[in-house]
């Protein structure tokens, strides 16, 4: 047995990690698992934090090999295996960029369409099913098919009602006479093997406004959220807790929360307008920045990111497996969901949780940070509570990250019975007997 672990800790075992070159050596390892019943699980930078890479025996197939990048004008051609990071360089050659920018640069581009990952700058570009023009998929028969943006399914569908939210990253978005890229994104791998894609490249920002804006109270910064949220070409609207300030000891003038803003320059009028926003009731001016240089960029980088290694450091310092919301609610429901998330942990994790993320799509992730076996179970519980009370506002249990194995009975929570044999149905058709993906996100079937 080979163990494998993903970024949350999450453990799993393989009978074999395979490390096919191309799609064709995919699609003949396939023939085989399928010929011999055998259970396969895809692989890409074991980045993820649901344990959709982990299986529980079976094959893996990991896509490590497969980092062909051909660059061109207006989009890119991406092997499964490619890390975000190296995709971003090479289309920064020719001045491009691939707009998802999910926190860990180093996910596969597999990884980010088995999820339909987003990242922060979504709050102007939106998530990967955004940016895919094309997919190449082996099935489970060996057999392989390109689909490109606009063909359609040949098979009916019914649709599934979808949240209120701006990200969603909980399944296939069934849709009667849907396109058949759509299909495969979000599906954690449970369908087929996506082994390539053609992904949508932006002309290169050459002007950007980056900020780091600290509130006397979290309710000053929520107030600020509803009143930035419409500014014309932001496209990062960032949110820090009383708690994340606390892990990266950074809390100037007491400050109980922050805001991370990134704008697109496309007016001279556009730093002015920052300048007259410090003026904001409850924002720290003294200790509040916004800058434009190449040097201040790397800074604010680097604080940016800052909070999540810090929350997986103390978690892996701590010795348990790390434990993170990622439900997103309508955009209205911001300020109660807030509000929910803080009275439900300032009364059982006092100290002990840390509050950071997307806010401007209503999507902060909660991270909950253990020190006793006792807090790790309950803690599981109220990641189940956030996911219930999301639902029941419409939102999403899971906005970026998948269900995976560990979130995988959120799906009951975001779905009726009627919508989730859809998707079963829909598994069956192109996998029916239940081999690929074994425990990600649907319920599981063997025939």
């Amino acid at each position: 047995m080979i163990e494998v672990r993903d970024a949350s800790g999450y453990a799993g075992h393989a009978d074999r990690v395979l490390t096919p070159k191309s799609t064709e050596e995919v699609a003949a390892i396939l023939k085989e698992a399928n010929a011999t019943n055998t259970p396969v699980t895809v692989a890409g930078s074991w980045t993820g934090l649901a344990g959709g890479a982990c299986p529980s025996g079976g094959w893996v197939i990991s896509m490590e090999n497969l980092k062909r990048i051909d660059i061109a004008h207006g989009h890119a051609t991406a092997g499964a295996g490619v890390p975000l990071v190296n995709l971003q360089a090479a289309a920064k050659i020719s001045n491009q960029f691939y707009a998802p920018d999910p926190t860990e640069n180093t996910a596969s581009v597999g990884g980010t369409i088995a999820t339909n990952a987003s990242g922060s700058r979504s709050f102007l570009y939106k998530a990967t099913r955004e940016h895919v023009l094309g997919l190449t998929v082996a099935f489970i028969d060996g057999s392989t098919a390109t689909f490109r943006r606009g063909d359609k399914i040949d098979f009916p569908v019914k649709a599934i009602r979808q949240p209120g939210t701006t990200k969603h990253s909980v399944a296939m978005p069934l849709q009667p006479g849907m396109d058949w890229v759509d299909l495969f994104i979000g599906a954690e791998g449970t369908l087929g093997v996506v082994t390539e894609a053609e992904l949508n490249l932006l002309p290169e920002v050459k002007d950007l406004l980056t900020g780091v804006l600290f509130f006397e109270t979290e309710e000053a910064a929520w107030n600020a959220v509803e009143e930035w949220r419409g500014t014309p070409a932001l496209r990062m609207l960032e949110y820090l807790d009383s708690g994340s300030l606390a892990l990266m000891e950074t809390q100037p003038g007491g400050a109980q929360a922050a805001l991370i803003i990134e704008q697109e320059v496309r007016s001279p009028n556009d730093e002015d307008l920052w300048v007259n926003r410090m003026e904001t009731p409850g924002l720290l001016e003294p200790y509040s920045w916004i800058a434009s240089g190449e040097s201040d960029r790397e800074k604010f980088r680097k604080f940016r990111h800052g909070v999540p290694e810090k929350v997986n450091a103390t978690v892996i310092r701590n010795g348990f497996t790390k434990l993170g919301s990622d439900a997103a609610v309508p955009l209205k429901d911001t300020k109660a969901m807030m509000l929910f998330y803080r009275d439900l942990l300032a009364r059982e994790w006092p100290s002990q949780f840390a509050i950071f993320g997307h806010i401007g799509d209503a999507h902060v992730h909660v991270n909950l940070l253990p020190r006793t076996e006792g807090q790790s179970q309950r803690g599981k519980e109220l990641m189940t509570e956030i996911a219930r009370k999301a639902a029941s506002l419409n939102g999403s249990v899971s906005a970026e990250h998948g269900l995976g194995k560990r979130k995988k009975h959120f799906l009951q929570l975001q779905y009726p019975l009627g919508d989730i044999e859809s998707l079963l149905q829909v598994k069956l058709r192109f996998d029916p007997k239940g081999l690929l993906g074994q425990g990600n996100l649907l319920p599981d079937v063997t025939q």
